[in-house]
């Protein structure tokens, strides 16, 4: 004999016998495969198969589970397969293999609808689930502010400074030069369009409501959300990973109040005075832009700007700010404390800490929108 496996096919009346001979082994196993594959084909065919592998020379763990593969394929509601002729070394093998469970059967295909829903259940339990850490974030920095009123001693004085040079001293360049060239942008834009109509001088107009009620604020506002807010969120996300704030805690301190409440205080103080920079930049830029490319005298400038604007339009955007600032710091705090013990969580939490803070500075800058133009500003 060479060896090589087979399996042999006898009738037995209304039953059916499967001989298997030769080796058995992982070293045949394509023509095994083979072999398998072409008995599975008598399912049904016969109520009782017997599979004898008295013959079977040798036997490995490749064969036996072929050969359980086989007697459970064979086996179903109306048909009944059975392994023998099993010797005593190799029916340990077999039970071995027999005590594997069956592969899952693989689950079907959801519905369209079915995967549509569950997208908008999960997307709506993430956003209540921000808004509520949103939320408690807020009401533990007032508690914690409250204790510091209380408690004036208590006050991180140096580190609040600290901060408010870091948010606001250090950010003043960039600010300035970025809402300047905002400035000159929407002069130019605007004397460009205007000069059809032949009214140069309200570019003066828009420019100056723009940039007092909206662009300037805003315009700072996302600025600010992604140089401090995203800075915040490093800080704390590094602080957690090298478990610091649970030092703080076993220490007796508060991290909120040591950490989050001087960094939310820095922010509030400094958005408003980064803002009134950012104003002034715009319109000294949009002034030179006016004069240079659409020949508004310095002088004409400056008194139809004093004609177009009014004290509320200053009012809105310094009353925008530190409500915009203290909605940044509390997004990029929870989402600092939300950073796990990986680096890859930490760059995850930072990006989640920019975008989720501009977003809702634009959802309150239109909330306030629609609050100023209800109450007449």
């Amino acid at each position: 004999m060479s060896g090589d496996p087979t399996l042999e096919r006898i009738a037995q009346g209304e039953g059916l016998a499967l001989c298997a001979a030769g080796n058995w082994t992982a070293r045949f196993a394509p023509a095994l495969e083979r072999i398998v594959s072409d008995a599975e084909k008598l399912r049904g065919s016969r109520p009782h198969i017997l599979i004898d592998v008295s013959q079977v020379a040798s036997l490995d763990t490749f064969g036996a589970w072929l050969i359980e593969r086989l007697r459970r394929s064979l086996s179903d509601a109306s048909a009944e397969a059975e392994i023998a002729g099993l010797s005593a070394n190799y029916s340990s093998l077999v039970d071995e293999v027999r005590r594997v469970g069956p592969a899952p059967k693989a689950a079907s295909e959801p519905l369209l609808i079915s995967v549509m829903l569950e997208q908008i259940g999960r997307t709506v339990a993430g956003i209540s689930g921000t808004i509520i850490g949103l939320v408690d974030m807020l009401g533990a920095v007032l508690a914690a502010a409250a204790k510091v009123l209380i408690h004036p001693r208590s006050f991180r004085f140096t580190s609040t400074v600290h901060h408010l040079e870091q948010v606001c001293l250090r950010a003043v360049p960039i600010v300035v030069l970025i809402t300047f060239l905002i400035g000159c942008i929407i002069s130019q834009q605007g004397i460009f369009h205007f000069r059809r109509f032949g009214a140069d001088i309200f570019v003066v107009d828009m420019l100056g409501v723009l940039v007092l009620r909206e662009i300037g604020v805003l315009l700072v506002a996302i600025m600010v959300a992604g140089r401090s807010g995203s800075a915040y969120t490093a800080e704390l996300g590094s602080m957690k990973m090298r478990e610091e704030i649970d030092a703080l805690r076993t220490m007796g301190f508060d991290p909120i109040e040591v950490l989050i409440l001087p960094r939310m205080l820095a922010l509030v103080l400094a958005l408003p005075i980064l803002a009134f920079l950012g104003a002034m930049a715009a319109l000294y830029g949009g002034g030179l832009v006016a004069w240079l490319y659409g020949g508004v005298d310095p002088e004409a400038f400056l008194l139809r700007l004093r004609d177009a604007i009014s004290i509320d339009h200053f009012i809105v955007g310094m009353v925008k700010a530190p409500v915009m600032a203290a909605v940044i710091g509390i997004v990029a705090c929870v989402e600092g404390l939300a950073v796990q013990g990986s680096a890859e969580s930490l760059g995850q939490h930072t990006t989640a800490s920019v975008v989720k803070g501009i977003f809702f500075v634009i959802v309150m800058d239109g909330v306030f929108a629609i609050f100023f133009a209800s109450i007449g500003m």
